[in-house]
């Protein structure tokens, strides 16, 4: 068969099962880590009177529900089922994004109002550093076993993760530059960032945008080349 008329498949059921279950260890690992580290950094918040680590905190509980939403999803054994609930995933993920994005954009704005100073958290710096060491590889290993399955809830939990991972330098720069150049105002600023991009990867969620299934695909255009993956354009599995 010519590589004009080549129709590209998914995985076969062996290796469905296998990432399948690799997505499972991965979204439980999230789940684990998150619940520690929101207990850590709301009490620490707490105690230092920081709204930023008591975000932080609250932050690590929606990712919480996120990678539970993934973990409803593919407790499922069965392919199809699968499938069926990935548009409810997508819509619970995304809907944690946008909370995400509001709370983090009104504690922000109270942070710049003046609203209280934050004592220096010794816990808080510590938390935010692992956050930062540990979440970019859960995030990049249950991406790509997103992409290989062709699953945009898998993907779109990833990003979450990998947000959080912004959320943890951005809070560490703050908790850093508050406790030794007294800089209150660089924290809030940079959250206002990171909540922008909270709404784009919601609303990307929300639509379904992001991934899509390398199940058999309609043969390319004449003159062009089949993606042996099954990517379409504006596939973010593929990239």
């Amino acid at each position: 068969m010519s590589a004009e008329t080549s129709i590209a498949v998914g995985p076969g059921p062996a290796r469905r099962e296998a990432l399948a279950r690799r997505i499972r260890l991965l979204v439980a690992a999230t789940i684990t880590y998150n619940v520690i580290e929101a207990i850590v950094a709301v009490v620490a918040g707490t105690i230092a009177s920081s709204t930023a680590l008591i975000g932080f905190g609250l932050d690590s509980v929606i990712e919480v529900s996120s990678a539970a939403a993934v973990a409803w999803q593919f407790s499922a054994r069965d392919h199809a089922v699968r499938e069926a609930r990935e548009k409810t995933t997508l819509r619970i993920i995304a809907v944690s994004f946008f909370t995400l994005a509001a709370y983090v954009t009104v504690d922000a704005v109270r942070a710049l109002a003046g609203t209280g100073e934050a004592e220096r958290s010794v816990p808080g710096i510590v938390i935010a550093a692992l956050s930062l060491a540990v979440m970019p590889f859960l995030s990049a290993a249950q991406r790509r076993a997103g992409r290989e399955l062709g699953s945009a809830s898998a993907v779109a939990d990833s990003r979450q993760t990998l947000l959080c991972t912004y959320l943890s330098a951005v809070l560490l720069a703050g908790l850093v530059l508050n406790a030794t150049l007294g800089w209150s105002w660089a924290d809030p600023v940079a959250a206002l960032v990171i909540a922008a991009v909270a709404v784009k990867e919601g609303r990307d969620a929300w639509q379904g945008k992001g991934c899509c299934a390398p199940a058999a695909v309609a043969p390319p255009p004449a003159g062009t080349r089949a993606d042996p993956r099954g990517c379409r354009p504006g596939c973010d599995c593929c990239g």
